[in-house]
């Protein structure tokens, strides 16, 4: 049996059509026929070569599908049954972070289009306790872009127990940006929405945000200091982050979810004299994931999306590397 997907043979190369065949399936592996694949700026650095040489390349890590085979050990899922597959698709599930259920900081973990073809195809197989069912209640359009920018999100408010009386900053209303928004609203918290772009405050209010702050604007960013309890950055840029330490309360933490190519600078002061503090945050648990997803088909969590067929796979990469896509690029098989 062959696969068929689009593949980079060489760093920065245009996808084209690409026949190969797949590893064979393991007892505990489930092949799932594609019928959409999300992208983000992940897909981008691994195609021009950013994170190393990983090509041939068949990037796309927000697979939905339905389940087309199972390995002998698989009971969990169902013929037929629609699935979705984010970054990891494989861990150890023998190490201390795996028995404690973290297996997202397996230090073994397979990554779905890094370490093996991903989901820009028609076909993908991966070990099954990484494929998680889909709530009815979401659309696959949907549902794609949350297997890794909806968790990328999610897992820092569930790890680091954000509580609905919380108060939570969200720097950036981009890909991430646009579903943390939603997500810390839907949980009950009191919601501030951080643009350098002060057009986007009447979609940052319809997403779900209370308030809205031009952090181009020196008075909006000192008139927040001390009032917020949680602030998760989703840009890529380097920003005046002592400004944003200031906005914290005692005991306030800022996370870290978008990658940085630079090192940051923080005072360490203003992390001292009120006990505040900084932190990353990768992809979630399996169990976070699940939760995720039946709380976004519950709350109505809704990824902004723009649909293309597979074989304009370049049109929509292309899309995301000039950030035009509003918010999340998903191909359909």
């Amino acid at each position: 049996m062959v696969f068929h997907g689009y593949v980079a043979h060489n760093p920065g190369d245009t996808l084209v059509p690409y026949t190969y065949e797949p590893e064979p399936l393991g007892a505990e592996d489930v092949e799932v026929a594609i019928s959409h694949c999300g992208i983000c700026h992940s897909d981008v650095h691994i195609i021009d070569g950013d994170w190393g040489h990983h090509h041939p390349a068949v990037a796309g890590h927000e697979v939905v599908g339905t389940v087309a085979a199972l390995g002998s050990n698989v009971k969990s899922l169902q013929i037929g049954q629609r699935v979705g597959i984010g970054w990891q698709s494989g861990s150890c599930m023998e190490c201390e972070w795996c028995i404690r259920g973290e297996t997202n900081l397996c230090p073994n973990s397979l990554a779905t289009c890094k370490d093996r073809p991903g989901g820009f195809a028609d076909r993908i197989r991966v070990d099954a306790r990484f494929a998680f069912p889909i709530p009815d209640a979401l659309d696959s359009v949907n549902a794609a872009p949350l297997l890794c920018g909806g968790i990328t999100v999610y897992a820092p408010l569930a790890h680091f127990g954000v509580r609905p009386s919380d108060r939570v900053g969200v720097i950036g209303i981009g890909g991430l940006g646009h579903l943390a928004v939603q997500f810390a609203a839907k949980m009950g918290c009191e919601v501030t929405a951080f643009s350098t772009s002060p057009s986007k405050e009447a979609e940052a209010r319809t997403l779900g945000a209370h308030h809205f702050i031009n952090s181009k604007d020196d008075a909006q960013m000192k008139a927040a200091r001390r009032s917020l309890d949680f602030i998760i950055s989703t840009v890529n840029v380097n920003l005046d982050w002592d400004s944003y330490i200031k906005v914290l309360r005692p005991d306030g933490m800022l996370c870290f979810v978008g990658a940085l190519s630079d090192p940051i600078q923080i005072s360490t002061g203003l992390l001292l004299g009120n006990r505040r503090s900084v932190s990353g945050s990768p992809i979630g648990s399996r169990a976070q994931m699940q939760e995720m997803l039946d709380f976004a088909a519950r709350h109505q969590v809704v990824a902004q999306t723009e649909l293309l067929p597979m074989a304009e796979i370049n049109t929509a990469l292309d899309k995301v590397r000039r950030n035009e896509a509003r918010y999340r690029m998903v191909v359909s098989v």
